[in-house]
């Protein structure tokens, strides 16, 4: 298994610590690439290119956890945080088959900030965003207002799945019942819809995951992990090549489980505090 170790980061960094770890944490995008029928990490937009990648090779950017209509001291402007990832991704030196955002696209489910966000995401030069709703996109009508702005296939669901590249991408909506503190679930519904799509995949077909919050217990304190993610997790077991990419904690993790890997990716708009950092009893912006 290979992690990141939070010890690794001091809770408390300098002023000018802070401030160069900003551009780091804001307009963090990273590119994806499938080679040999395994995704791998290329590294963020701005730090590496697609330079040396295969011309017919699949590559797609992950980004997540934009909170459009965030507006307090930690970033009074996510939309120039956005904007400056989308610059990055637009000048790739090979142009990505699309981009996934891993949830909270809004910041208070407004339909007013998923529009904005709706809007700026068309222009990414891309095909198509690929999104999944996070915690922030269901505050005020559950799902519904989302999914008036990002049905992805048009069957009011906020799961789904496609295919490209030879790869099958599974999107999920593990923010079901959200209440901070406790671990929100996939639910019977979508477990039960995951078993029947996987059925007829191959199993030697590669699988990522679009999950919002990580699929597996970082912190269950602060409700960093998914209740019934086992289940999910049997399901994908028998697949060769299983790549999930998560938000939600706004940091970098990682964790292999046999043939699974697991990433949790940056945020765009703020970092939040280290898992299980002393004297936190909710995790806010940083």
């Amino acid at each position: 298994m290979s992690a990141y170790d939070p010890a690794d980061l001091p809770h408390k960094p300098a002023r000018r610590q802070a401030l160069s770890c900003l551009a780091t944490w804001t307009g963090a995008a990273v590119v994806w690439t499938v080679a040999g029928g395994v995704p791998r990490a290329l590294g963020a937009t701005g730090e590496s290119t697609t330079t040396g990648v295969a011309k017919n090779a699949l590559t797609f950017v992950q980004i997540s956890d934009t909170h459009i209509g965030f507006r307090k001291e930690a970033n009074p402007d996510v939309v120039g945080s956005l904007r400056r990832a989308m610059a990055d991704i637009n000048a790739l030196p090979q142009t990505p088959a699309f981009v996934v955002h891993t949830g909270d696209v809004s910041h208070l489910s407004k339909p007013e900030e998923f529009g904005q966000a709706r809007d700026l995401l068309q222009e990414i030069h891309v095909d198509r965003v690929h999104t999944i709703p996070g915690e922030h996109d269901t505050i005020d009508d559950g799902v519904n207002g989302y999914l008036k702005f990002f049905d992805h296939d048009g069957k009011g669901k906020s799961w789904y799945s496609f295919d490209q590249g030879g790869v099958h991408f599974i999107g999920l909506n593990n923010v079901l019942n959200f209440k901070m503190g406790t671990m929100a679930a996939l639910g019977d519904e979508q477990i039960g819809w995951l078993k029947g799509n996987l059925a007829p995949v191959s199993h030697s077909t590669p699988i990522v995951v679009l999950a919002h919050i990580p699929l597996w217990t970082i912190w269950e304190p602060w409700g960093w992990g998914t209740a019934d993610s086992a289940q999910a997790m049997a399901l994908l077991r028998p697949f060769g090549s299983v790549t999930v990419l998560n938000g939600h904690i706004h940091q970098v993790l990682q964790k292999v489980e046999g043939n699974i890997a697991l990433h949790t990716a940056r945020s765009l708009a703020y970092p939040l505090p280290t898992p299980g950092q002393a004297g936190i009893g909710e995790p806010g912006p940083v």
